[in-house]
């Protein structure tokens, strides 16, 4: 075994040891959902950024830039725009709702703000989180599949089996304390992946005389698809829609439930301000030096190794063969540091809707602190392993990672984003607008994903999100919070 590999186990190692050692810190129901309430702002931004920025940041999104060329920097910019958005839009006023009403999750939240008795909003909430998560874990333990087998040449369905039980164990045993503290190592082994590898590669490009745009030129020969153009070779119209469709990225930083948790875990509403700050500094160069990754990998790699090797693996080659094995090692290990700060996130989140917001709260089944705590770790098994066999689907039907994420992405952004947008910015919100957006970000988004025609003319995260807004505005309009 080389040097990168011994680093890497010894990473995932640590993570274990920090599940094993928070084990002890969970007595209540609130420590492992939210840890308490008591993170600072280091560690809430850190682990925001480390839970929001997935595998597809360090995989698929270079994967992208290789494939699809210079148009995808308008989703590097709306994604950036949708970070910034969120901080500024949700964060502060989440903390001091969520504290309000006394609510653990984002179901709890909206069912106790609009008082709910029929606990719609709560049963609808649950089925939402617990459907997309289930296809975005799988996107994680997909992804650890690549990097093991770009790694140690195994087996991609084996490194799959890897990496979720990894992830599924660690999670398991020290809850919301355990991710957010594994979260923060993660946090800086990404940015440092996604500052120094750019970096790096452009300085070998500039040894042999090449730069980005030859990248394009070489992608736009090797894929046919005008890499070169922002617009994709389009004009008018088509490329106004273009440039939205990147945009829309952005629409689901509003929305997202496991990065949402973390604005409620932070010790006070005014550290916000303070992680707000730090969030946003590491997004700007993290989102941009994914797209760098994948541009200079066009160039280094060119079209007879690109011809043979998977896009979405890119980072890890490209970081094996630029660094030092032990820096290799440490940003290897950040890239498997993004699938499992999400993965972690989204099991806990989809687990806190089953049973917290479905069994205990929707069908009035009365646990125990510590029987809650149980069962919701027996819930994280179960999802688990759900997760892991769509991996595996994937793997078989050859999905990428950057497609699944999509799908996830824009079924919880605008069943959520909407929703928590308007309850918190529009006084006039009723209950049955909320239930209303709920159900059209969901039917809209997986209606559109499945119907090509209209997914290649406005993508489903744009498109259903639009629907949902309108939605909340109409009902919201024509009843009252007593209906």
């Amino acid at each position: 075994m080389d040097l990168i590999g011994i680093i890497f186990i010894f990473y995932l190692i640590i993570l274990i040891v920090v599940g094993v050692w928070t084990f002890k810190l969970n007595n209540t129901h609130e420590d492992y959902l939210l840890a308490g309430r008591k993170l600072g702002p280091w560690v809430v931004a850190f682990s925001e950024r480390a839970s929001g920025e997935s595998a597809w940041l360090l995989l698929a999104l270079p994967g992208a830039a290789i494939t699809i060329g210079l148009s995808e920097s308008w989703a590097v910019v709306g994604i950036i725009l949708g970070i910034i958005s969120s901080w500024f839009l949700i964060a502060e006023r989440l903390r001091r709702e969520t504290e309000k009403y006394g609510a653990l999750t984002l179901p709890q939240y909206l069912h106790l703000r609009y008082n709910d008795d029929s606990n719609i909003i709560r049963l609808f909430s649950s089925i939402i989180i617990s459907f997309f998560f289930l296809f975005y874990v799988s996107a994680q333990f997909h992804a650890s599949g690549k990097v093991l087998n770009s790694l140690f040449n195994v087996d991609t369905k084996i490194g799959i089996s890897i990496g979720a039980v990894i992830i599924i164990v660690y999670t398991l045993m020290g809850g919301f304390l355990a991710v957010a503290w594994t979260d923060l190592i993660q946090g800086f082994l990404m940015i440092g992946t996604l500052v120094i590898l750019p970096l790096a590669g452009m300085i070998e490009l500039g040894k042999i005389d090449k730069t980005i745009k030859d990248g394009f030129e070489i992608g736009e020969f090797i894929f046919k698809n005008n890499n070169t153009s922002l617009f994709m070779g389009k004009s008018g119209f088509d490329a106004i829609i273009v440039a939205i469709g990147g945009l829309s990225w952005g629409l689901g930083y509003l929305g997202q439930p496991h990065l949402l948790i973390r604005y409620m875990a932070i010790r006070s509403a005014k550290e916000i301000r303070i992680a707000r700050k730090i969030a946003i500094a590491w997004a700007i160069p993290g989102i941009s030096g994914a797209f760098f990754i994948g541009a200079i990998s066009l160039v280094y790699f060119g079209q007879e190794q690109l011809h043979h090797i998977d896009p979405e693996q890119a980072m890890p080659m490209l970081a094996s063969q630029l660094l030092h094995p032990i820096v290799a090692g440490l940003f290897i290990s950040g890239a498997v540091a993004a699938m499992m700060s999400t993965a972690d996130s989204q099991l806990l989140v989809s687990t806190s809707a089953i049973t917290e917001d479905l069994i205990n709260r929707y069908f009035n089944i009365e646990f125990s602190e510590k029987n809650l705590v149980n069962l919701s770790r027996l819930m994280i098994i179960v999802m688990g392993l759900l997760a892991y066999l769509i991996a595996l689907f994937s793997e078989i039907n050859g999905r990428n990672i950057f497609s699944v994420v999509s799908y996830a992405w824009s079924g919880l952004g605008s069943a959520f984003g909407p929703a928590l947008l308007m309850t918190l910015w529009w006084k006039k919100t009723t209950r049955i607008g909320v239930i209303a957006g709920l159900l059209t970000g969901f039917i809209t988004t997986i209606i559109w994903v499945n119907i090509p025609s209209l997914n290649d003319t406005i993508t489903e995260r744009l498109s259903s999100f639009i629907f949902a807004l309108v939605a909340i505005y109409f009902f919201s309009k024509n009843t009252n919070n007593a209906n």
